[in-house]
């Protein structure tokens, strides 16, 4: 399915727009030819000090970058800087431990493919075992393109291809090591997976789960399968992710509602807000009831949130996690307060949606010695950003007056309707959520909105378009004291695009890129931004000159940021965690060969990308790539 998010409007409430709060700053503080600086937005209106001395100390001895930023590119590979090497260590279709080989004329069937890496890797997170030498992979397999899926795509549909598509879906668990091996007078490092492993692991969107929080057991998730709303088959669509203190993954549920249609009778409020419609970017619908919303009416309710998946224990159930909120979640970044709570950050990916916060009640140690999980109790807050460089987090709970009339379950389930309540600023579609641990500082992407419309209905006014921000920023926020305040400042460190040409307004220091999507903040204080351009824009109008989607490293403290990767033609670069010494780094590579427009014929399936198996292969296939160093040092030192 290709990404229609940017096209995607369903808030329609009078809330202010981030664009807005923006535009207002700049008025207030007189900005020359609206470029927002740092400096500008720190100061002023309760304002004190600046973030520039507030990053790692770490980071602020390295100072200058240690490699040489490389040019845009159009090629059909993965490029890095010289003295590094990129090697695919796992693709679409390779069995995850003893499994079925992939057949590069997509006839594996679904049973195969349950014993196989998912389509369309996403976010993931490194688990270590042995350190930096050993370890497991969790990743999110967010979507399918049925067209590579399938030998014949999928114009006729049957059962048979609904169990594939949805055993491509899901998490996929893998163990991997490094061995270092002589090559000439070097010593390098080589990954592979390890097979067989008693931790391999295929979740899919038939998967057996369990539902947690305060809409567990709501008849809102009852179905005619599952009286107790308790229970739900899969999980869909997972984009970015997290990890807890204790050691599970959390995948994170993104655009569920592609996937459910109503083909009659009248679409509810509820499937309003969250753009459930009789349109569907798949045919699951067809064979299987669940996804038929006049037959199965809650079953689009069941999806939404927050997964946790305990990627050592191969045999658990993975858990939906309802209290951290129902909405498109782009990541659960989890960071650990001085008295021990957890605080969880997410964004809503889509036009004028939300930034969320979760604050457990208890130090999450004291909390799982009582048996209660750190994720089910606590409180989702929602972030209102205000034009003096101020922020607030509004809580969502039933004691908040504008919530009065709610319950902890409507809230739930409705999360978006809780936030259009109490008056939330609508983002720049919120992506990838990172933190600086020792400066109370946490980073954020927002991707871009496409186009703004006024009034009630933002984005519809036809007689008004405006495209604000098509290349999108990465803005930062931080406390005074600890994670947990219910107030912060915030300002901009980067409005994108090409810094050479006046007309962006871009405050960019380096290589030009737009559309920042993944986000990733390195042990060592390297900040790593990868872009997300939609396969219709890739080196088109506003982005001509920007190649393919890349992903370029920052100095958090002098914002200097150097291109160290491109991707193949049509991909997306999204994905990225470092082994604890930084000397490996993993980077996932999403949907090569996308068609810009429409779709790919069947019977060449090759047609925009051949990567990475090239005249070998038979389609072009989404992979995880492991990056070493040639002399063995830090990756980007």
């Amino acid at each position: 399915m290709i990404d229609t998010k940017e096209d995607i409007i369903s808030n329609f409430s009078g809330n202010p727009t981030f664009d807005e709060v923006v535009e207002e700053r700049i008025s207030r503080r007189g900005f020359l030819g609206g470029v927002i600086g740092t400096a500008g937005l720190v100061a002023g209106a309760g304002a004190v000090g600046s973030l520039m001395n507030a990053v790692p100390a770490e980071a602020a001895r390295r100072g200058k970058l240690g490699f040489t930023g490389i040019p845009t590119s159009t090629a059909d590979t993965v490029t890095v800087p010289e003295g590094y090497s990129a090697e695919v260590l796992i693709a679409w279709g390779d069995p995850v431990s003893n499994g079925p080989a992939f057949k590069q004329d997509g006839s594996n069937t679904a049973a195969e493919q349950a014993q196989q890496w998912g389509m369309h890797n996403d976010g993931f997170v490194y688990f270590p075992i042995s350190g930096s030498t050993r370890g497991l992979i969790a990743q999110n397999n967010e979507y399918i393109d049925p067209v590579l899926l399938f030998t014949d795509g999928d114009a006729v549909w049957d059962q048979e291809k609904t169990n594939k598509g949805l055993a491509a879906h899901g998490v996929s668990v893998i163990e991997v090591a490094q061995r270092r091996r002589r090559k000439g007078r070097r010593i390098v490092s080589e990954w592979r997976v390890v097979r067989p492993s008693r931790y391999a692991r295929r979740i899919t969107g038939a998967t057996p789960m369990t539902l947690a929080g305060p809409a567990a057991g709501d008849p809102r998730l009852m179905t005619s399968v599952d009286a107790t709303g308790r229970n739900v088959f899969g999980t869909l669509n997972n984009c970015a992710m997290g990890f807890t203190p204790w050691g599970t993954y959390l995948a994170c549920e993104e655009n569920f509602n592609g996937y459910f249609v109503r083909g009659s009778g009248t679409q509810s409020v509820l499937e309003r807000r969250y753009g459930i419609s009789a349109g569907s970017g798949y045919k699951f619908h067809v064979t299987d009831k669940r996804f038929r919303v006049e037959e199965e009416p809650n079953e689009a309710n069941r999806f939404g949130y927050v997964v946790e998946i305990d990627p050592f224990r191969p045999s658990s159930t993975p858990i939906k996690r309802t209290a951290l909120g129902r909405l498109k979640h782009e990541g659960a970044w989890v960071q650990e307060a001085r008295d021990g709570r957890i605080v969880v950050y997410t964004g809503d990916d889509e036009q004028f949606e939300y930034i969320y916060r979760w604050v457990s009640r208890l130090p999450w140690q004291v909390a799982r010695r009582r048996g209660v999980s750190p994720l089910d109790d606590g409180i989702l807050y929602v972030a209102k950003f205000n034009a003096n460089g101020s922020g607030e987090w509004l809580p969502l709970v039933p004691s908040n007056p504008a919530l009065a009339a709610w319950t902890a379950a409507d809230i739930a389930i409705n999360t978006r309707g809780a936030a259009d309540a109490v008056g939330a600023t609508k983002m720049d579609r919120p992506e990838w959520i990172d933190t600086f641990p020792k400066s109370l500082t946490a980073i954020a992407t927002l991707t871009n909105n496409s186009r703004r419309g006024t009034g009630s209905n933002p984005g519809v006014d036809k007689a008004n378009p405006r495209t604000p921000n098509p290349y999108g920023h990465v803005i930062r926020w931080w406390y005074q004291k600890d994670w947990t305040e219910g107030t912060f400042l915030w300002d901009i460190f980067a409005l994108c695009g090409d810094p050479e040409v006046l007309a962006h307004n871009s405050t960019i220091i380096g290589d030009k890129y737009g559309s920042p999507d993944g986000i990733y903040v390195a042990p060592s204080g390297r900040l790593w931004i990868q872009t997300d351009v939609s396969s219709s824009t890739v080196d088109t109008g506003a982005y001509a000159g920007f190649g393919n989607n890349q992903m370029l490293c920052a100095d958090p403290v002098t914002r200097e940021t150097r291109r160290f990767l491109v991707g193949p033609k049509g991909c997306e670069v999204t994905g990225v965690f470092v082994t604890p010494d930084e000397k490996s780094m993993f980077v996932g590579i999403q949907h090569p060969g996308e068609a810009p427009s429409g779709s790919i014929d069947p019977a060449n399936p090759k047609q925009y990308s051949s990567w990475p198996d090239g005249d070998a292969g038979g389609r072009p296939r989404s992979s995880l790539v492991v990056i070493t160093k040639d002399d063995g040092g830090q990756i980007g030192s």
